[in-house]
């Protein structure tokens, strides 16, 4: 086995975790963000500071460093260069199509459904105000809009009256990442629940499925997660086959978040992230015998994966700051977390806070029958032990 060097762009809590698997494997990892003391950058060999979305800054740090590996973690880069680094001979994750089309929802919503005639919602998009106020008129109140380019549900938000209409956009613009100043609107699916389908293609091996991972969000923010959700057979098989066929129109090996709305009789292809997926952070609460992270590291290092199977069952729900501070926080009520039974907790280290931040996640697990709601309360129980603590200057 040759070590590896592996460039992360992005280095949030998803990144921390794949650092810690790739680690464990024996490579190198220098992580990359734009802002000083990441989560990844606090577990890897080296970082770098820069904003991925300049270009020529992201062209110096990849010949400077010179890896064998590029990994994303995050949207907000200029993904059109991977083509050339490619080119080169760099293993882009877990390709240069993939990570280029699927950083803009655009790009995977016209793939997902024009070229490969998967179920979408019906949806249009808008790049001006006028643009969207014709848009909203056209699929019909209420919808759902949201950012070409976003994370962690910023700028999402559901149109209901007319009222929402000036709102909903000003949100959208002002939750875009990077440039890219372009909104996608979509009909309201009044869907019975959404999933998270996590598959795993790899370099020399089927493709593989986690068990189904049901989510709730709030402000377009997954707020808590469980391994499995109860779907039918029959839909279940459906969004495997959806899955199957949107990642290998893609192309390259890793672990792709896959997300579907799941009605009475129908599926509903969403969105697609082609990394871990933070509603997957539930798989640290060992429900799978590998963690969406080890999967990702495993498949994208082209080591094998014979199965993925339900080890037991599991509920997450995250852990959020309060109130802005520029200062490093401190955590209140671990202890009490840690002292419950079938718990865990993970802090992500980040350096600073912001009122709904996610800064840890609480764990439960237990017995792969287990009831799925008991498990949800228990990790909300564990939740609210923990208190963020935000920093305070020397004046506190």
């Amino acid at each position: 086995m040759s070590t590896k060097k592996i460039l992360l762009l992005g280095s949030g809590e998803l990144g921390k975790e794949f650092v810690i698997a790739v680690k464990r494997y024996g490579h190198t990892v220098i992580a990359i963000d734009s802002y000083e003391d990441a989560p990844a950058m606090q577990v890897a060999d080296d970082r770098r500071v820069i904003s991925m979305l300049d270009g020529d800054a992201l062209d110096r740090i990849v010949d400077e460093i010179r890896p064998d590996m590029i990994v994303p973690e995050v949207e907000a880069i200029r993904t059109e260069r991977f083509f050339d680094y490619e080119s080169r001979g760099i293993h882009v994750v877990p390709s240069a199509r993939a990570a280029n089309m699927t950083m803009n929802r655009k790009a995977i919503r016209d793939l997902a459904s024009q070229e490969l005639g998967l179920l979408t919602a019906r949806y249009r998009y808008a790049t001006t105000a006028e643009e969207f106020r014709q848009a909203v008129n056209a699929i019909g109140i209420p919808c759902v809009v949201k950012p070409l380019m976003s994370s962690s549900g910023k700028g999402q938000s559901t149109v209901k009256s007319v009222e929402d209409i000036e709102r909903s956009w000003s949100y959208a613009i002002e939750g875009s990442r990077g440039d890219l100043r372009e909104v996608i609107i979509e009909e309201f699916i009044p869907f019975e629940s959404e999933i998270t389908l996590l598959t795993v293609t790899q370099l020399n091996g089927p493709t593989l499925f986690c068990p189904p991972i049901g989510h709730r969000q709030e402000r377009g923010d997954y707020q808590e997660s469980w391994m499995p959700h109860n779907v039918r057979p029959e839909l279940l098989q459906q969004a495997q086959k959806m899955a199957a066929t949107v990642t290998e129109a893609l192309t390259g090996a890793g672990i792709w978040g896959v997300e579907f709305f799941l009605t009475r009789d129908n599926v509903y292809f969403s969105e697609l992230s082609p990394r871990p997926h933070d509603t997957g952070m539930v798989t640290l609460a060992g429900t799978t015998r590998l963690s969406e992270f080890e999967l990702h590291a495993r498949a994208v290092l082209g080591y094998p994966i014979p199965a993925i199977d339900l080890v037991r069952a599991g509920a997450s729900a995250v852990i959020l700051a309060d109130e802005e501070s520029p200062l490093p926080p401190s955590y209140d009520g671990v202890e009490l977390a840690l002292a419950l039974p079938d718990s865990e907790v993970r802090i992500f280290g980040k350096p600073t806070t912001r009122r709904y931040r996610r800064m840890g996640v609480a764990l439960s697990n237990g017995a792969p029958d287990a009831d799925i709601d008991s498990l949800r309360a228990h990790a909300k129980t564990i939740a609210d032990c923990v208190r963020v603590v935000s920093g305070k200057g020397p004046e506190h």
